[in-house]
């Protein structure tokens, strides 16, 4: 199996970061948001609060959202241009996509690009709380061996070194940048 995360990787851009833009545009109401998110946007930079908190706080603009999932879907099916055909000239049938983006994000993306297996973090599409740990780091090879206690990565792609855990559990990893690849850690 190849492992892949998401943003970055698979899809031009942060999806997330996408995904709250889009939303400031299409449901004003989400406008709301931002005193809060501003804030604790200040307390994360200044290490007063944690990475997952911040997100939480960030994502309590889904409660100004009356058709989450009709938006999700608007969302994700407008932006299918953004996955990479370095991806697409790659895509096999049993590969697995895990990020740290929601899971509701990622799965709606994942349904409509064809792949049929992907982790992420739990993150409740109506509240914006997290219903478990951020994927992220070791979190995504605790969650990969949960799910696949004798799994085995033939080849593992990310655009950044806090995937290193995932890299060195897997056969090949590779490094991406826009559209290139090179091998991990050289």
């Amino acid at each position: 199996m190849n492992v892949y995360d998401w943003d970055d990787t698979i899809y031009r851009g942060d999806s997330t970061f996408g995904l709250v833009l889009y939303s400031y545009a299409h449901r004003p109401k989400t406008l709301l948001s931002i005193p809060r998110t501003a804030i604790c946007g200040l307390l994360f930079v200044l290490h007063i609060m944690k990475k997952q908190t911040f997100k939480e706080n960030m994502y309590h603009m889904f409660t100004f959202v009356d058709d989450m999932e009709n938006f999700i879907d608007e969302y994700t099916s407008s932006h299918l241009d953004h996955v990479k055909d370095l991806y697409k000239q790659r895509q096999k049938e049993d590969d697995l996509v895990i990020s740290a983006s929601p899971e509701f994000l990622i799965r709606s993306f994942c349904e409509k690009t064809g792949i049929k297996a992907c982790m992420a973090s739990p993150v409740n599409m109506h509240t914006g709380k997290y219903e478990g740990l951020n994927c992220h780091g070791k979190e995504k090879v605790r969650r990969f061996y949960e799910k696949y206690p004798d799994g085995k990565i033939q080849e593992f792609y990310s655009d950044s070194y806090s995937d290193t855990p995932l890299a060195e559990i897997s056969e090949k990893a590779y490094l991406v940048k826009g559209d290139r690849l090179k091998e991990w850690g050289k």
